[in-house]
């Protein structure tokens, strides 16, 4: 299968908008059945302290020196672009969290299969329902959610596991020269920054997909034809 490989944080609005979009040219590429989808773990702000007593729009404004209205006035023009793609966001509803313990609940899903089911549900979570995504409670509650087993991603997040992993994604991201999210890594030679239009997607889809072809032909048999009986019955 081909793979597409996908850093995002969960904090990043445009990461969700990117999910979306780059869903909508996978459905019109025609191949989904050849396309292994594999998220990886980004951090925007690693010393980010999680703080539910304040907004995002005043962290937004306190970190980039805004005013306050100017960065409700961002944080509106992406509410918007989100709505384009089918999405609703609350800022008004989003918790200032660190994503370092998400990152290790979605390696956790990783593991059993639900990668990208746990993608979409922090997302939904954090920027549609208001979530705390730092929260052990919450996470436990998102990992039940999609099937994961209740104890073991307790157990999971009150230690340390998939730290490891979380930091070796992001390493991988800074030697490939990743400098923000979302970007997309298609058969291990095309990138794609940010959430790009979907005819961008598409075309890309189709070059890595064309040269993974080369790369990768179907075995042709040489058919010498026999009696047999067929896949409808008949012989």
């Amino acid at each position: 299968m081909m793979k597409v490989e996908i850093w995002s944080d969960v904090m990043c609005p445009f990461c969700y908008i990117g999910k979306r979009r780059f869903e909508q040219a996978l459905q019109s590429f025609g191949h989904q059945d050849e396309i292994e989808v594999e998220w990886k773990s980004f951090q925007l702000n690693p010393n980010m302290v999680t703080n539910p007593a304040i907004s995002i729009d005043q962290y937004l404004a306190d970190i980039k020196g805004f005013s306050l209205d100017h960065a409700k006035q961002l944080n509106n023009h992406v509410t918007q672009m989100a709505a384009e793609v089918g999405l609703t966001y609350n800022f008004d509803k989003s918790v200032v969290a660190n994503s370092f313990n998400a990152h290790r609940y979605s390696h956790l899903a990783k593991k059993h299969g639900k990668g990208i089911e746990a993608e979409e549900q922090m997302f939904k979570a954090y920027f549609t329902d208001g979530k705390n995504i730092d929260d052990l409670d919450t996470l436990v509650e998102l990992g039940t959610a999609i099937g994961l087993n209740t104890d073991e991603v307790r157990q999971t997040l009150e230690g340390n596991t998939f730290a490891d992993d979380v930091k070796r994604d992001i390493a991988e991201s800074r030697r490939l020269g990743i400098q923000g999210v979302p970007f997309f890594v298609m058969n291990n030679k095309y990138g794609v920054s940010g959430a790009q239009a979907v005819p961008v997607f598409e075309q890309t889809l189709q070059k890595a997909y064309t040269e993974w072809q080369q790369e990768n032909p179907k075995p042709s048999l040489e058919i010498i034809e026999g009696e047999s009986c067929g896949l409808d019955g008949d012989c």
